[in-house]
C-alpha cells in the first residue's frame, strides 16, 4: 500500500466560502460538518479538507470521520483509506466506516481484512460493523461472522439478523435463511425481499408469492425479486403480469426490472410486448447501456425479429463479449450460419476474446447448416488457440452437428471418448439422430443403456417410441409406453403460442378451450381443403399410435402449431406476418403444411421450435428442410 501523502500538497485548491461574513475567521466545527455533508464532488471535499489542514482541524474526530466517510461515498475509497491510515486513536466508528466502504463495493476480502485488523487492535465491533460486513458477504465467512454475532450478543439486532438472512439466502442455504427469518420479531422490507429472492432461487414460487402478497409496502427491489423469480423459473406470463401490476402501482422500474421483463418477453416470443417495453425504456430515459442493449438483442432474436435485434446491436456503445455473443446466438438460432461466422470474425478483429458461450453459438450455427469441417475447426480451436476446455454443451453441439449430417458412428465415438461423463441430454441428442436416420440398432443400444442406468427421461422414451413407430414396430411402441407408465414418466405435451394484440394465446394438440374455438376449427377445415387441393399427403408415418390411416390424419390435423396458425389467420390482418412459438421440435407434417400455408395465403410465418427458427415464405423454409 502506498505511503505517499495524498493531501499535503504545497498549493491546495482555493477554499469554499465558510461564512457569509469574513473568511479569515476560524470556521466552526458545525459549519465544516455541514459543508462535508453537502459536498457532492471530489473538488468540494478537497477544498474542505484543505481548510481542515490550514486550521489544524484535520485530527478532529468528528470532522475526520465525516470526511473519511464522504470520500468513500463518492467512490474515492483510496482517499478515504489514506485518511484512515493517518487517523490517531481509531475507534469502532472509524474501523466500521472503512469496512463499510469496501463491502459496499463488493471488496469482500479487503473488508474482512480490515475487520481482522480491527480485532487485532483490540477494538470491539458493534452491530453496525456486522451489518456492514454482511452486505454481499459470501456464505462461508458469513457463517463465521454469524458465530461471532452470537458470542457478542448482536444476533438479535434487526439489521444484523437481516444481513444474516441475506447471506444465507444468497448462498443458497434455504433452511438456515428460513430459520433466521421465522425467528425475527419484526420483518423489515430488506429481510422480506431477501427471503423472497431465496425462495425464488430455489423454485419455491408459491412461498415467495405468499410473502410478497402479504407485504404492505413494496419497493422496486422487492418487485424485481418476484418478477425475476418467475422469469428465471420458466413462468414468463406471470412475470409480465406482475410487471404490469408494478406499473399500475406506480412503482418506477429500473434496469433490473427491464432485464427480467425482457427475458420474459423472449421466452414467450412476445414481440409486441417486447417492442412496447423497448419504447417504455426509451421514453422513461432508462439508460440503454451494454446490459440493457444486450437484453434487447436477445429478446428481439428470440421473438423472431432479427432485424430489430441487429439495429439495437449496432447502436450499443462499448460492446463486450456478451453483447457480441447475443448477436451471434441470434444469427445461429435463425439459421443464418454464415452471418454468425462472419460476425465472429468481426468480433475477433476488434480485439475481443471469445468465451465458451461464443463457441456454443458457433457450433450451433454449424449444426444448423451441416458445416462439419468448420465445426471441427472451431471445436479444436477452443483449447488450442483460446485455452477454453470444451464443456458438455460443446460436445452436445458437435454430436448434434455430426448426428444430423448422418455421421452417427463418428458422433458415437466422440461421446464414448469424452473426458467428462456424458449426460442424458447428450445421449438424447444422439438418440434423436438415430431416429432421424433410421438407425434402430444403435438407438436401441443407447436407450437400453439409459434405462439401465436410470438416466432415461420422457424424451428418451419418446425418441425410442418414434424409432419403433417409424418401422411399424407397434409391439416395441407398446413396450416403451408400458415402461413409461411403470416409471411414472409423462410425455411433455406439445404447446404452441401466438401473440395477438399484446396477449399471448396458448394451444395444446386438439385444444378446444379457446373462446374462439369454433372459428379456429372452421379455419382449420378451410386449411385442410387448401392442402388437399394442392396435393398434400399427410405424413402419417410419424404418428406414434397403431391407428387407421384416417385416424392418423385426424391426429395430425389438430397439432398445436396448426391451431395457433389457424387462430393467427382469423385474428390478424391479411398479409401480416404470423409468429408462432412451439415448445417441442416441429414435426415433419406441420413443417410441410406450414410451407404450403405460407404459399397459399401469401403470409410469412415465423416459427420458433425447441431447436431453431423457421422462416416460411412462399412455400419455402429458411432451414432448407434441414432441421
Amino acid at each position: 500500500m502506498s505511503s505517499t501523502p495524498l493531501f499535503t500538497t504545497p498549493r491546495p485548491p482555493p477554499p469554499l466560502p465558510l461564512s457569509t461574513s469574513t473568511t479569515h475567521q476560524s470556521p466552526t466545527v458545525d459549519r465544516l460538518t455541514f459543508l462535508i455533508d453537502k459536498s457532492k464532488s471530489i473538488n468540494h471535499l478537497l477544498q474542505v479538507h484543505a481548510v481542515l489542514l490550514r486550521h489544524g482541524l484535520h485530527h478532529h474526530p468528528v470532522l475526520n470521520f465525516k470526511l473519511q466517510r464522504a470520500y468513500s461515498s463518492i467512490g474515492r475509497l483510496d482517499y478515504s483509506l489514506a485518511l484512515f491510515e493517518r487517523t490517531r486513536n481509531r475507534n469502532v466508528f472509524f474501523w466500521t466506516s472503512i469496512v463499510h466502504g469496501h463491502a459496499q463495493r463488493g471488496l469482500h476480502d479487503q473488508a474482512l481484512f480490515y475487520y481482522a485488523q480491527m480485532l487485532i487492535h483490540d477494538v470491539e465491533p458493534n452491530c453496525f460493523t456486522f451489518s456492514s460486513l454482511l452486505k454481499s458477504c459470501p456464505i462461508e465467512p458469513g457463517k463465521a461472522l454469524h458465530s461471532q454475532t452470537i458470542r457478542l450478543g448482536f444476533d438479535s439486532d434487526s439489521y444484523v439478523r437481516t444481513g444474516l438472512v441475506d447471506v444465507y439466502a444468497r448462498g443458497g442455504d434455504l433452511v438456515s435463511a428460513q430459520q433466521l427469518f421465522d425467528t425475527m420479531p419484526e420483518k423489515s422490507l430488506v429481510s422480506l425481499t431477501a427471503m423472497i429472492t431465496c425462495y425464488a432461487k430455489h423454485g419455491e414460487l408459491d412461498k415467495a408469492r405468499l410473502l410478497f402478497e402479504d407485504m404492505e409496502d413494496r419497493d422496486v427491489v422487492c418487485w424485481n425479486a418476484i418478477i425475476d423469480g418467475y422469469a428465471q423459473n420458466g413462468m414468463p406470463n406471470e412475470a409480465l403480469l406482475l410487471f404490469r401490476q408494478m406499473l399500475a402501482a406506480r412503482v418506477k422500474p429500473n434496469e433490473v426490472t427491464v432485464l427480467a421483463s425482457l427475458s420474459a418477453c423472449g421466452q414467450l416470443g412476445a414481440l409486441e410486448s417486447g417492442r412496447w417495453l423497448h419504447s417504455y425504456i426509451e421514453n422513461n430515459r432508462i439508460d440503454i447501456n451494454v446490459r440493457v442493449g444486450t437484453a434487447l438483442v436477445d429478446m428481439y432474436s428470440k421473438c423472431g425479429s432479427l432485424e430489430d435485434g441487429r439495429l439495437v446491436f449496432d447502436r450499443i456503445k462499448d460492446k463486450d463479449v456478451v453483447a457480441w455473443n447475443s448477436m451471434i446466438v441470434g444469427y445461429a438460432m435463425h439459421g443464418f450460419s454464415r452471418d454468425a461466422l462472419r460476425l465472429f470474425r468481426e468480433m475477433c478483429a476488434v480485439g475481443h476474446h471469445p468465451s465458451d458461450i461464443t463457441f456454443i453459438a458457433l457450433l450451433s450455427a454449424c449444426s444448423h447448416a451441416g458445416l462439419i469441417s468448420e465445426g471441427w475447426r472451431f471445436f479444436y480451436s477452443m483449447k488450442d488457440e483460446y485455452g477454453i476446455e470444451p464443456k458438455i454443451e460443446h460436445y452436445g453441439c458437435m454430436v448434434n452437428l455430426l448426428g444430423r449430417a448422418g455421421h452417427l458412428k463418428e458422433a458415437y465415438l466422440l461421446v464414448k471418448g469424452m473426458k467428462i461423463e456424458p449426460d442424458p441430454v447428450l445421449w438424447g441428442t444422439l438418440l434423436g439422430a438415430c431416429r432421424l436416420h433410421g438407425n434402430i440398432a444403435l438407438g436401441e443400444e443407447i436407450a437400453e443403456y439409459l434405462v439401465g442406468k436410470n438416466l432415461a427421461n420422457s424424451g428418451t422414451y419418446v425418441l425410442l417410441s418414434n424409432i419403433y413407430a417409424a418401422t411399424g414396430n407397434w409391439e416395441g411402441v407398446a413396450r416403451v409406453r408400458t415402461l413409461m407408465k411403470l416409471g411414472g414418466v409423462e410425455k411433455e405435451p406439445g404447446c404452441s403460442s401466438i401473440e395477438v394484440n399484446n396477449m399471448v394465446h396458448e394451444f395444446l394438440a386438439g385444444d378446444r378451450r379457446h373462446p374462439k374455438s369454433k372459428e379456429i376449427y372452421m379455419m382449420l377445415e378451410e386449411i385442410n381443403n387448401w392442402l388437399r387441393a394442392h396435393g398434400h399427403t399427410p405424413h402419417t408415418e410419424i404418428v406414434l399410435h397403431d391407428l387407421g390411416e384416417r385416424e392418423k390424419e385426424q391426429s395430425l390435423e389438430v397439432h398445436s402449431e396448426k391451431l395457433a396458425i389457424a387462430f393467427g389467420l382469423i385474428s390478424t390482418q391479411p398479409g401480416s406476418t404470423i409468429k408462432i412459438v412451439k415448445n417441442l421440435r416441429v414435426c415433419l407434417d406441420c413443417h410441410a403444411v406450414t410451407k404450403l400455408i405460407s404459399k397459399i395465403t401469401g403470409r410469412k410465418i415465423v416459427m420458433r421450435d425447441r431447436n431453431r427458427f423457421h422462416h416460411f415464405v412462399n412455400g419455402s423454409c429458411s432451414c432448407g428442410d434441414y432441421w
